[in-house]
């Protein structure tokens, strides 16, 4: 490589260069990290000597090649490689004796279980819900969120959510306002954009329960999972529900739970309408009570389930 110019195309040139395969390295390094929670690095952000060492050099060093040679550095094909592995596609249910000999899992004896990023935890709820929106490209766009989060800010600049298709568009098409980060996402330790991070802190707190009940984008969906619900025979509406949120059909026991809870809410909105025309809020317009009452109730159930720890957990 010592015929490269001495200027930034020569730096580019080496940086991807066979002879270099650091780039390569670092790249599905942080993939490896995406997919399983830790890189094969530990230290993604630190390859150098206060890094850690790979627990799986050979493996590393694989990829690397594999990417460079095979997969002409598509990303897509370095994701399809890890996520049709044996590796990637294993249970998460913990295998009796392993965690004495590997307590940390750097082994990858079993899947590890984690918590969906910020973006891809509202991606999924959208898709759960039949809202998610598959429009490419376009202008930024303002999903719903709580009152007060850019109001508070700098100017005091208001949020008005975006209508019809954009309201419902996949997270990456957010408006990313850096004195006043979309809320749902900083919830969900998701950075400010302040600058580019390697790896996200994972905090478990309160305010992630409650966001997934009462964020207005959440009820929302579920509010729309209810008045599609309603079209179907409850049962059916029921399994088909349920599947779409933990991707697998429920056991007797949770049928029957949860056929229990919907019947307690239906009468419980008919009892107090009130209630479910606030929840509802426009969609009640044009309902009977009884529509009405049932919407809200199955808008209740799906709020239920989208709060699970199997929902919002990849695993």
């Amino acid at each position: 490589m010592e015929d490269l110019p001495k200027n930034r195309l020569g730096f580019a040139k080496w940086l991807v260069a066979h002879e270099n395969p650091l780039a390569a390295r670092v790249l599905v390094n942080r993939a490896w990290s995406a997919f399983f929670g830790t890189g094969i690095v530990k230290t993604v952000d630190d390859f150098g000597l206060q890094g850690e060492a790979p627990s799986h050099p050979e493996l590393l060093d694989w990829l690397a090649v594999a990417c460079m040679d095979q997969d002409a550095w598509s990303v897509k094909e370095l994701h399809r490689r890890i996520v049709s592995s044996s590796t990637y596609r294993q249970s998460s249910q913990v295998p009796v004796g392993s965690r004495p000999q590997d307590p940390d899992n750097r082994l990858l004896g079993f899947f590890p279980r984690q918590r969906l990023e910020a973006e891809v935890l509202r991606d999924s709820y959208l898709a759960m819900s039949g809202k998610l929106s598959t429009k490419m490209g376009g202008a930024p766009v303002k999903p719903p969120q709580p009152k007060g989060v850019t109001e508070d800010a700098y100017g005091s600049p208001k949020w008005n959510p975006s209508a019809g298709e954009d309201r419902f568009r996949r997270s990456i098409y957010t408006k990313i306002k850096r004195t006043a980060p979309f809320a749902m996402f900083s919830t969900f330790d998701a950075p400010s954009g302040e600058s580019c991070v390697a790896r996200r802190p994972k905090s478990n707190s309160p305010l992630q329960a409650l966001t997934l009940l009462n964020d207005p984008m959440i009820v929302e969906l579920a509010v729309a999972s209810g008045e599609r619900a309603i079209q179907a025979e409850t049962r059916e509406a029921l399994d088909a529900l349920f599947r779409s949120v933990l991707t697998r059909a429920p056991s007797e026991l949770e049928r029957e739970a949860l056929l229990a809870f919907l019947e307690q809410q239906i009468a419980e909105f008919r009892d107090a309408p009130e209630n479910a025309d606030k929840l509802l809020g426009t969609v009640a317009k044009n309902k009977s009570p009884g529509e009405k009452a049932a919407i809200a109730a199955w808008a209740a159930l799906t709020r239920a389930l989208f709060a699970l720890d199997e929902t919002q957990t990849k695993g």
